[in-house]
């Protein structure tokens, strides 16, 4: 049986447990912590608290100082338009991307990422940039990556991967029983015992 999630839990139990978002978020309100922030956030700031009883500030980010000037909404791009440290995926830039690219091109976080860490290339190197990144979350051997957040998301992945006959109301049936127990919330094949 899952314990009540209030101060008195052990970090034991609070670590073993599958909890909402809006679970986290209403006992960090209730004890007074901070809640903002993602999912893996909010816990490190409940854990840190069950430790030790006190508050831990979430890291502020500074905002980056921008010095470009560039307006990636309305100035014409070519293939020797450099990337600036203002880079924003726009229209204008999406539309570039489609003539150079061709109809099946489509904004991704990996390539955002590529664009904040290449400043000072151009968007001819972002071309072959995106088909590498492209074949290789959409090639043969091409395996979903799921942010650790998302530990539903990433149970149904691998639930359906491993038991392509079953469907989703057989994944919701296992998983409502695993997020009750006491271990890793990831699916085994010993999970079909709860269908």
């Amino acid at each position: 049986m899952r314990p009540q999630l209030n101060k008195q839990i052990s970090l034991e139990d609070f670590n073993t447990h599958y909890w909402l978002r809006s679970e986290l978020i209403e006992f960090c309100k209730k004890e007074k912590l901070p809640s903002t922030g993602g999912k893996i956030t909010i816990v490190k700031i409940i854990n840190f608290y069950l430790q030790t009883g006190q508050v831990l500030q979430p890291e502020i980010k500074k905002a980056k100082t921008i010095n470009s000037k560039f307006d990636w909404h309305s100035e014409p791009l070519s293939l020797d338009t450099i990337i600036t440290d203002s880079y924003k995926n726009t229209q204008n830039v999406r539309r570039f991307f489609l003539k150079e690219i061709g109809n099946h091109f489509s904004f991704n976080i990996t390539f955002m990422s590529w664009f904040k860490e290449n400043a000072g290339k151009t968007l001819r190197d972002a071309i072959p940039a995106w088909r590498n990144i492209h074949e290789q979350k959409n090639g043969k051997n091409a395996k979903l990556k799921i942010a650790p957040q998302f530990e539903f998301n990433t149970y149904v992945h691998d639930f359906l991967a491993d038991n392509p006959d079953k469907v989703l109301k057989d994944v919701i049936i296992c998983w409502k029983e695993k997020r009750q127990l006491k271990e890793a919330k990831i699916y085994k094949r010993a999970d079909l015992r709860f269908l």
